[in-house]
C-alpha cells in the first residue's frame, strides 16, 4: 500500500477500512510514463494519502462525516512496463472490481490511467455520461507513439460515451475535429456566471463517471500538477457544479488524476485531499442524513 497508516485511508477507524464493511473502494494507480512536461504524478497517491491523514473529516457543508460509509484501499496497480500494459491491467482490474457492489474511486498517476478505467465502465453501464473536468481537452487519437497517452485520455471516450467536457482553456487545433462544442464548457464562457451549469447536467444522461485532472483549477489553487494552465476553476465554483450533479445524477465512479506533489508546498495536497473527500461527501450525502450518521 502507497499510505503510511498501513494502507488506512485517512486514518480512520480501522473496522471501517475492511473491505467487508467498507462502502467505497479507493484504487491508486501510480502511474507515470508518458507525461511529457513536469514528471512526478506517480508520487501524488503518497501525497494525497499524508495530507488525508492530516485533514478533518466533519464536512460543515453538508453537516456529515463521509467517513463513516468505510473506505478500503485497494493494492495498488504498479505495471509501468508500457503504456498499453498500463492500460491493459487498469482496464482488466477495473472490470473486476466493479463486480464487487461498492463504490469505486480511483486516484492516479497522470490521466492517461483513465483511458482503461472509462472503457470498463462504459462496458457496465450502457449509454454512460462521462463528465471530464480538466484543463486539456486530451482527445489526440494518438501522441508520441500510443494511444494511451496522457494527451489521447478522453478520444476513446468522446468515441463511445457522452462526454461532457468542463474547464477546458488549452487544444491542439487538431482536437477541434474530435470535439464536440455543444457538451464543452470552455474555461473563458464559465468564469462570471453559472447558467452553464444547469444546461450541463441536462445534456447528462442518469449514469454519470467523473474524470477530474487536477489542472482544472486555477494555477494559483492549484500549482502541483504536470501541465498546469492559467485562468482555471475556482474552488467554490468547482464543489457547487460538482454538489449539483450529485444530487441530480447516479455518480457511477470518479478518478482524481495529476497531482504532482511538491515538498516546497504542500497545500495543493490538501486541495486534493479534501476534492476526494468532498466528492465523496456529495456522493453519500442522503444516505448519511437518512441513516443518522
Amino acid at each position: 500500500m502507497n499510505n503510511e497508516n498501513n494502507g488506512i485511508y485517512a486514518g480512520i477507524p480501522e473496522e471501517l477500512a475492511t473491505f467487508e464493511n467498507a462502502m467505497v473502494l479507493l484504487q491508486s494507480i501510480p502511474y507515470d510514463g508518458t507525461s511529457t512536461w513536469g514528471k512526478g504524478a506517480d508520487a501524488g497517491f503518497a501525497a494525497f494519502s499524508n495530507a488525508s491523514e492530516n485533514m478533518e473529516l466533519y464536512d460543515i457543508e453538508t453537516d456529515t462525516e463521509a467517513y463513516k460509509v468505510g473506505v478500503h484501499t485497494l493494492p495498488p496497480i504498479l505495471e509501468a512496463s508500457s503504456p498499453e500494459a498500463m492500460y491493459s491491467a487498469t482496464y482488466h482490474e477495473t472490470k473486476k472490481n466493479l463486480e464487487l457492489g461498492k463504490f469505486l474511486t480511483i486516484f492516479g498517476g497522470e490521466h492517461s490511467v483513465s483511458i482503461g478505467v472509462i472503457q470498463a465502465y462504459y462496458e457496465k453501464y450502457p449509454n454512460l455520461t462521462v463528465l471530464q473536468i480538466d484543463a486539456h481537452a486530451d482527445l489526440r487519437p494518438d501522441y508520441m507513439g500510443t494511444k494511451y497517452n496522457h494527451a489521447c485520455a478522453l478520444y476513446d471516450a468522446s468515441k463511445n460515451t457522452n462526454l461532457i467536457q468542463v474547464g477546458i482553456r488549452s487544444m491542439d487545433v487538431a482536437e477541434k475535429q474530435h470535439i464536440n462544442i455543444k457538451n464543452t464548457y470552455f474555461a473563458h464562457q464559465i468564469m462570471d456566471n453559472d447558467y452553464w451549469m444547469e444546461e450541463a447536467i441536462k445534456k447528462m444522461t442518469d449514469h454519470v463517471y467523473i474524470t477530474f485532472d487536477l489542472d482544472a483549477f486555477d494555477s494559483s489553487l492549484m500549482p502541483s500538477t504536470g501541465t498546469p494552465e492559467p485562468g482555471g476553476m475556482g474552488w467554490y465554483q468547482t464543489l457547487e457544479f460538482l454538489r449539483k450533479v450529485y444530487s441530480r445524477k447516479n455518480v457511477v465512479g470518479f478518478d482524481i488524476v495529476e497531482l504532482l506533489p511538491n515538498e516546497a508546498n504542500p497545500g495543493p495536497d490538501f486541495v486534493a485531499a479534501k476534492l476526494y473527500y468532498k466528492m465523496l461527501t456529495y456522493k453519500y450525502e442522503k444516505h448519511l442524513k437518512d441513516n443518522n450518521f
